[in-house]
This record gives structure tokens, sequence and C-alpha cells, in this order.
């Protein structure tokens, strides 16, 4: 059979990070003053959010994981060097363990005020902190056929990326506790499966003549094919806490779509699930992390999540070597034997009974393996 060429499947990483105040260790508003300086250093890589204690960085298109780990680690270099500069500590968690959403401030943007005034307390509250990973389509037919068949296998690498089991000052019992608040957003959670891209461009269109969207970046899946860009956006994740988790993370979805894209050549595909099913495994992996079950719904009984992550790394494993990714991949193993980015948090406060303990072990590992 011919060479499949996965030169098209690039990336793209986007990562938010916490401002952190070194004295109180709470979340600190940098007024713009980071994304200021980094623009100086990394241009429009750098932009301010809805709330003025979070920096967003994305990296250039990568063409290969080496590429993604070099501009990941390049850009928390950076923004920890400015945010040292101007006295403020940085830290990469789904959620701050302590600090209230209710005392931080909205950064004041035509955007995100509207957000504000139409999503009202869902919106002010939404201090979160997530990693969205772009992967290059050849087209937006098969960047449909891919999301939908893609769709099973969040949960899975989700399970993996958790890591905020605090909110508020409260244990919340869940290892991703970030997307239960993002879930009072309208457009959120598990997409449904599109029969076409047609199918997909006249939901939006319908949603934008009909006043609920101004334009398809309202749409807040927790993947969806990207309204103005070839690729397949996966947003599901919290933002790791580290840079080879981020990264493994990044690898993990671009070989689950290399993996489809050789399926659909060779006239197969995988199963689609209803939305429904795929949220009873979402679901699972926010409240458990990587030590609960999921369901398996061919075999119809649950298993071992860990199982399962094994299971998805010997289905794409016929195609990391031509992705050049395997090195990336292989951390899956360090992230089973130390636990996610929840499991460590937890570990620090089950040590010291502190969660300002918790947000230094948060801020010293933000350059952990660049």
């Amino acid at each position: 059979m011919a060479q499949i060429n996965y030169k098209h499947f690039t990336l793209g990483v986007e990562e938010e990070y916490m401002v952190i105040d070194p004295t109180t260790r709470e979340l600190k508003s940098h007024e713009q003053k980071i994304v200021h300086e980094g623009q100086k250093i990394i241009k429009d890589k750098v932009k301010a959010e809805m709330h003025q204690a979070v920096v967003e960085v994305g990296t250039d298109i990568c063409q290969d994981i080496d590429e993604a780990f070099k501009d990941v680690g390049t850009l928390r270099k950076t923004i920890s060097a400015i945010a040292g500069d101007l006295g403020l500590w940085v830290g990469a968690a789904g959620t701050h363990p302590f600090s209230h959403w209710e005392s931080q401030l909205i950064t004041d943007h035509v955007r995100y005020n509207e957000i504000v005034n139409e999503l009202q307390e869902a919106a002010r509250s939404n201090l979160i902190f997530g990693l969205h990973v772009h992967v290059g389509m050849e087209t937006r037919e098969m960047a449909n056929h891919i999301a939908n068949s893609t769709r099973y296998f969040l949960p899975h690498i989700y399970a993996l990326s958790t890591n905020s089991p605090f909110w508020e000052g409260r244990t919340t019992g869940y290892k991703s506790f970030r997307t239960k608040v993002f879930d009072k957003f309208p457009r959120t959670g598990i997409p449904e499966t599109f029969d076409s891209i047609e199918a997909y461009d006249n939901y939006v269109k319908l949603l934008v003549k009909t006043n609920c969207i101004d334009n398809a970046k309202k749409i807040w899946w927790d993947l969806r094919v990207h309204p103005f860009f070839n690729t397949v956006e996966f947003r599901i994740c919290d933002v790791p806490m580290t840079v080879p988790e981020t990264i493994c993370i990044a690898a993990l979805f671009q070989a689950v779509c290399a993996k489809i894209y050789k399926l659909k050549n060779q006239n197969l595909n995988f199963i689609q699930y209803s939305r429904a099913l795929i949220n009873e495994n979402k679901w699972r992996a926010g409240r458990y992390g990587i030590d609960g079950r999921l369901i398996d719904f061919g075999k119809e009984e649950e298993v071992n999540t860990r199982v399962l992550i094994y299971e998805l790394l010997d289905f794409v494993d016929d195609v990391v070597d031509q992705l050049g990714s395997r090195h990336a991949i292989n951390y899956v193993a360090n992230m089973l034997e130390n636990g996610t980015g929840a499991d460590r948090q937890l570990k620090v406060h089950a040590e010291t009974g502190s969660l300002v303990s918790v947000v230094d072990y948060i801020h010293g590992q933000f350059l952990h393996g660049v």
C-alpha cells in the first residue's frame, strides 16, 4: 500500500497561565503589562484573556512535535521572565487552588464586555485555564470527518490532562473541576456529529442569523472544526502543569487524527458513538482522572482508565513514527506513574495541609522539563 503523507498534520498549541501575587499567592491582575512587554519579544503569540489574572499564549504553526516543544518552552520561559521582572509569578493549572473569582477584574475589551453582558455570572466566574491543540487538516471536509471520529477519544486524553482539583479553597472531589465551571456556558461539552461540513456550516449560519452568536468562535465545544483555519481544535483539556505533559497531549491528539485519516484511506472508520454515551466517559474522566474506570462501549463494560489509555497507545502506534512523535507520546508512562497535575497537587496538599504550598508547587513546576 502506498505511503500516506502525514505532513499536513501541523500543530498549534495555546495555553492559558495564571498570574500570581508572590506574597499572598492569590491570583493578581497584571494590568496587561505581561502582554505589553511580551508583545515586544514574541509579538502576537501572547494576548490578554477575559480575566486580568490570565495570560494566553499560542505557538506558531509547528511542522512537528519537536517544533511545538521548542515553541511552548520558549513561550513559558519568556512569560516567566517577564512576570518575574514585574514582581509576579506564573503557573499552569486548570483552576487556582483558593482565589475567589468575585475579586478578579475583567479585561476592558469589546468582546469580553459583550460576553459578560450576555452570560453574566457564568462569564464572571469562568476563571479557568485550558489547553487548546490545533491539528492541521488537508480540507475542511476531512476536518469534519476526523472531528466526528476523534470525539470518542476525548475523555481518555482529558483524563491525562486533569489539573484542577481545588476551587475557591475547597477540595472539590474532582480531578478536573475546571470543566464543571465551564459547563455553565452555552454550546460547551462534547459535540454531536455532523453528516457533512455543509451541515456544520449551516448550523453556524442559523445561529448567526438568529442572533445566538455573532461568529463561530462562540461555539465552545470540547472539539470543533475551526471556523477560520483548516484545523480541528481540541479544547477539552486543563492546561497541564509542565511542558512535557502539554507536548505529550498534543502528540496524542495529532496521532489520533492521523490514525483516523489512515483508516479513511483504507475505506475504514472508527465507530461513532452518541454524545450521550461519550459524556458518560467525560464525566468519569473529570471526576477520577486516570484512577477511575471508563466505559468500553464496544464491549459494553467498565474498564480501568489506565488500560484504555494503553489501548489508545496501541491504536495509534502505527502512525507515531511517521509523525516523529514517539518520544513525546512515551511520556504517557511518566504521567501514569507520577500522576496527573491534579494527583500531584492533591499529594502536596495531603503532605503539607496547605493550599499555599500547592500554589508554590504549581509555580515551581512551570518550567520543569524545558
